[in-house]
């Protein structure tokens, strides 16, 4: 699927980043090599906590991409395979199934943080604590999907066996969300705009809120990825890519009420009221403030504690990150 930007819509929404004072300056694209490639393919899903990649498409033509593209995949592992196939060339992507991938021999570079706090642990009355997870039902896509590959961390860094000590539901025709609130399971694992709906239709209560509860809200949730090889030969266009993302991140922050309405407008969502709180509740200001490499190293140990990963956290660093780009825009936008 491929959603191309109207004029109307660039105009409007390039005064929208003008107005945070975050566009591009003709200074920073001037004293850059050329691009390598005017055209980029980003993710879409039903993840509207990705919107900085959503909000990006302006800033990204206004990098010098003349076509933005984006490709339908679903979340966590999903985006990974469309990312090592080429079929995508950057995501935000969810850093535990970043770190299981590239365990497996994905051909992924991991390039920067974005924002951390967009996951919740709901749970019914018998489940006040991760570790009240022993014995029940958790509801999830499949194993191996985002919210299995996060639970399993977490249940792991308290002391439980994963796979022996929860029951995990999936179902091919039900959506994890619908079982917990029909009672068929005891918890599930949901991300924006799923807490908002829950919340608005008063069901479960929250038992971890990745954006408060220590230590998940200290690490990355979603971090921005390329496909290898295209971070290699376009080390320019990766670059932008990566500014675009970080100042639409800013802008989630300076201008959620309208960061809300345009992704609704473009169709990344159907919910105002969802989204606007998606902006103002995940920190998407973070970025500047956390180090990512900590993200990598914190749930590659958690994924190796259960299991899922042979490799150190030092290998995965070492194959699968570049903070070169990171470092270059922290230092343009003098954080």
């Amino acid at each position: 699927m491929q959603i191309m930007l109207s004029r109307r819509r660039f105009l409007a929404s390039a005064t929208l980043a003008a107005a945070a004072g975050l566009v591009a300056t003709p200074e920073s694209s001037a004293a850059e090599a050329p691009l390598e490639t005017t055209t980029i393919r980003l993710v879409k899903n039903r993840g509207i906590c990705l919107a900085p990649q959503y909000v990006a498409e302006e800033l990204l033509h206004l990098e010098g991409f003349t076509d933005v593209r984006y490709v339908a995949a679903e979340p966590g592992y999903g985006q990974s395979e469309k990312m090592a196939r080429g079929e995508v060339d950057f995501s935000l992507n969810f850093a535990a199934p970043l770190v299981l991938a590239i365990d497996a021999g994905d051909p992924i570079t991991m390039l920067a943080g974005v924002h951390p706090g967009c996951f919740e642990l709901f749970g019914n009355e018998s489940i006040r604590g991760i570790t009240d997870l022993k014995g029940k039902t958790v509801g999830v896509q499949g194993l191996g999907s985002t919210p299995y590959i996060f639970v399993t961390s977490m249940a792991a860094y308290v002391g439980l066996d994963p796979q022996k000590d929860i029951r995990w539901i999936t179902s091919p025709s039900v959506r994890p969300m619908e079982l917990f609130v029909k009672g068929k399971v005891d918890a599930f694992l949901g991300f924006p705009p799923e807490p908002q709906e829950l919340r608005a239709r008063s069901i479960g209560h929250v038992v971890v809120n990745s954006a408060v509860d220590r230590p998940w809200s200290q690490y990355f949730c979603c971090m921005l990825a390329g496909n290898a090889e295209f971070v290699r030969n376009n080390p320019v266009a990766s670059k932008r890519v990566l500014r675009a993302i970080l100042k639409a991140a800013d802008l989630c922050v300076a201008e959620p009420q309208r960061v809300a309405q345009q992704i609704v407008d473009n169709g990344f969502t159907a919910n105002y009221d969802y989204a606007l709180q998606t902006m103002n509740e995940v920190p998407y200001g973070k970025w500047r403030e956390y180090e990512p490499e900590d993200t990598v190293r914190f749930y590659a140990l958690r994924l190796h504690e259960a299991g899922m990963i042979k490799t150190n956290p030092h290998q995965i660093i070492a194959n699968g990150t570049d903070w070169r780009f990171l470092n270059e825009v922290k230092r343009e936008l003098k954080t």
